[in-house]
């Protein structure tokens, strides 16, 4: 409510307070100071019906609201539905937090209220991913928020004071704050902290909908009640590892603890039974630990005790917290209301270069628009103060990342589906200085005969292909291994895939993409080409497994533009190389290109495959059930079809699809994989290094298939490498001029 403050004006609708009988229905109105936010409580006297309140409520909120107004109505639960159901609304949101109706005292009326907001809400947002795939079939315009944090507030714990009323607890302490509830292991706690009595738990919270006579109270359990939201890092800087010991039950079943984030920003190691999103987004942490029962607990306490003196595990959860601010959450369900209203189009603005001075120096001149060029351009010039140049022979920036509206105000990708994946923290970090960001996990089917199964094969792919139904992962990874082939050697691609799930699943899945893909049988293609596609035996049916997985908010050209405006970038579009090496005036060159056009063929053209793209706009709001289909048979003359909102989340009533056709001819898209390739490069690669005025970085440079974070790594390491370079010249320059200094004084009388 803070972020969105700052745009608008924001009215809280507080529960109503019952004063006397005798109390006149009215409205007590107040604002905070510090947010700007107005808080509306209604005042109503005791002893109404249901009915009679509900009149009541409508008749205030009326008043309220006045007349010609549109609001915006953003509900939080359905049980404020029946009253405000007729306030005009120019845009009705269901913040949807939880799986209400698994809550203790759930009203019955719940239920229905629900059903009814779903079909009245333009936009739902759910508390996490997986409140989003038990909801999602029911609306058409959905979309998952994990935990956000606001992580200068809890950063404080590092120079905060132990509160009073926990100083004199002895270490180690191991804390937890929230409402205690019908969601917590009460038993897990009591047998806990039976077994380790030398520790202090420390349990900060009101006691709600359970009696306090259920809590266990050993004399190392401490109940501090109920604190405000500002003490709460103060409380933290006292612990030594934070808390979760969630039930497993209905009521937790789609939580998403915005408390997770919260801890680990603090600096605290966080140990947690097994939440389905702690596990997804925090899992693979070494900070985070999952233990399922007391044994585990204790020992995932004991192991973050240790974690607890180390610092170094802090860096991996900086990085991924970076991505979840409360306002990159506001800002990115702003973007989602205002396509509903259609105010305006999307963010996605056309990039406007800035035309080279043709008598201005360049310190670098940089041939590329894409991730290589760009990221190098931005780190020369906010790091080393470089004034640089880019150039594009294309007529936009971004390279084939490049994203646009199509004539429907759709976004959708030029150059087909991009999708951000990465495992390394220092890159997501990087690029978070230029995007917010949108979780998205790409998932993927293939069409065999008249069936669609996901991809990477997993065991729902061998149950829908074969008529199956294998349980478990030891089943299915008996069924793959009787179907395996062993080759002698493994040297081909279709050695890779006969070896890992036999020639049947070869055939049906791989053999005929691979040969429209490349225009290559498996056989003739290096390994390389299919290794790094797994084979799973669980039904996780994710394309990527990194740790982050999401899709800049507003597009990839946005996050371009982010990164090309700095004061001493320029740059051109529509400019071949060899143009602008005659005219413009540089120092150095970095090289984003093809490096056989740059030495004009020298040893003859690198082979490449390239891509068709058919781009089709569709009169209905979806086309398929996930963002990308594959077609690997050969009696089908395209490889996939992707559908972009699934990808950008973006509301339509229409939907923009593309299908893929490789061909021999076109742009440079994907290097041949083949030892004779790979010799003719080499000799490129020679006329490269002996080249000491230009650097060579990039996929086509490089005459290499690279994932985008990988470009951006090779670029950041290509930068260290410069900014190394220059730091050890000024050293030599400085050494120098205190050299010359001294001999200077040592000659004078």
């Amino acid at each position: 409510m803070n972020a969105f403050a700052r745009k608008r004006a924001v009215i809280f609708w507080e529960e109503p307070l019952f004063e006397s009988e005798r109390t006149t229905p009215s409205l007590h109105i107040d604002q905070c100071e510090r947010t700007r936010v107005t808080i509306v409580t209604p005042l109503l006297p005791k002893g109404q019906d249901a009915q009679t309140q509900q009149k009541t409520l409508h008749t205030l909120l009326t008043l309220y609201a006045g007349q010609g107004r549109r609001w915006i109505r953003w509900y939080y639960t359905p049980m404020m539905l029946p009253f405000s159901r007729d306030l005009p609304a120019a845009c009705t949101v269901y913040d949807c937090m939880d799986e209400l109706a698994n809550f203790r005292f759930a009203p019955p009326e719940l239920t229905a209220l629900e059903s009814e907001l779903f079909e009245t809400a333009d936009v739902v947002f759910t508390g996490g991913h997986s409140l989003y795939e038990a909801k999602r079939h029911r609306h058409h315009n959905i979309h998952p928020f994990p935990s956000s944090i606001d992580r200068a507030h809890f950063v404080k714990a590092s120079t905060a004071s132990d509160p009073t009323d926990q100083m004199a607890l002895p270490h180690p302490r191991l804390g937890f704050y929230g409402v205690i509830d019908e969601r917590m292991d009460i038993n897990l706690l009591r047998q806990v902290a039976k077994m380790r009595p030398d520790w202090s738990f420390v349990m900060v919270g009101p006691v709600v909908k359970i009696s306090p006579d259920e809590l266990p109270k050993p004399p190392n359990i401490h109940y501090l009640g109920q604190k405000h939201y500002d003490e709460l890092p103060a409380y933290l800087s006292g612990w030594d590892v934070a808390l979760m010991p969630f039930a497993i039950n209905d009521s937790t079943r789609f939580i998403s603890p915005t408390k997770t984030p919260e801890y680990l920003a603090a600096g605290r190691p966080v140990v947690s039974t097994p939440i389905k999103d702690v596990i997804r987004h925090y899992g693979e942490l070494e900070a985070v630990m999952i233990a399922s029962n007391p044994d585990e607990f204790i020992a995932a306490c004991k192991q973050a005790l240790v974690l607890s003196k180390r610092v170094d595990w802090r860096a991996p959860v900086n990085a991924l917290l970076s991505a979840q601010s409360w306002t990159a959450t506001a800002n990115s369900m702003e973007d989602h209301i205002t396509r509903h209203l259609k105010q305006e189009n999307a963010d996605v603005l056309p990039f406007r270069p800035t035309r080279a001075k043709r008598s201005t120096p360049y310190d670098y001149l940089i041939v590329g628009a894409g991730f290589a060029g760009s990221v190098l351009a931005e780190r020369l010039a906010s790091q080393l103060g470089k004034r640089v140049i880019v150039i594009d022979k294309r007529d936009h920036i971004g390279g084939n990342a490049h994203d646009k509206l199509d004539d429907a105000g759709i976004l959708m990708h030029q150059y087909g589906p991009h999708i951000f994946h990465t495992n390394s923290a220092d890159i997501f970090a990087y690029l978070s200085e230029f995007t917010s960001w949108r979780p998205y996990e790409h998932r993927v089917h293939a069409v065999i005969g008249d069936k669609e199964a996901p991809i990477p094969i997993n065991r729902t792919t061998l149950n829908t292909i074969y008529g199956l139904d294998l349980k478990s992962d030891e089943e299915a990874a008996a069924f793959l291994a009787s179907r395996q082939e062993n080759p002698a050697e493994i040297r081909t691609s279709e050695d890779v895939v006969v070896a890992a799930v036999g020639r049947d699943l070869y055939e049906k899945f791989f053999r005929g993409y691979t040969r429209k893909q490349w225009s290559l049988d498996p056989s003739e293609l290096d390994k390389s080409v299919t290794a790094r596609i797994p084979t799973r035996t669980n039904t996780d049916d994710r394309y990527f497994t990194d740790r982050f997985q999401y899709m800049p908010r507003d597009g990839y050209t946005a996050m371009f533009r982010n990164l090309l405006d700095q004061g001493n970038i320029d740059v051109e579009l529509g400019v071949d190389f060899e143009t602008a090496r005659a005219k413009v005036r540089f120092d150095r060159l970095i090289y984003t290109g093809p490096i056989d056009a740059y030495f004009r063929y020298a040893y003859g053209k690198l082979p490449y495959r390239s891509i068709n793209f058919r781009h089709e706009t569709l009169s209905r709001p979806c086309f398929q059930s996930v963002g990308t289909v594959n077609y690997p048979s050969e009696d089908v003359p395209y490889t996939r079809i992707t559908e972009y909102k699934h990808l950008t989340g973006q509301e339509h009533a229409r939907t923009t699809i593309t299908y893929e056709y490789p061909t021999a001819e076109g742009d440079p898209y994907y290097p041949i994989p083949r030892p004779e390739n790979q010799a003719v490069y080499k000799r490129y690669e020679a006329l490269a290094d002996a080249d000491k005025d230009a650097l060579f970085v990039g996929r086509l440079a490089c005459y290499r298939y690279y994932n985008m974070d990988q470009v951006v790594g090779q670029a950041l390491a290509v930068f260290r490498r410069i900014h190394a370079d220059a730091n050890k010249q000024h050293k030599t320059w400085l050494s120098a001029r205190v050299s010359n200094a001294s001999s200077q004084e040592a000659a004078s009388p």
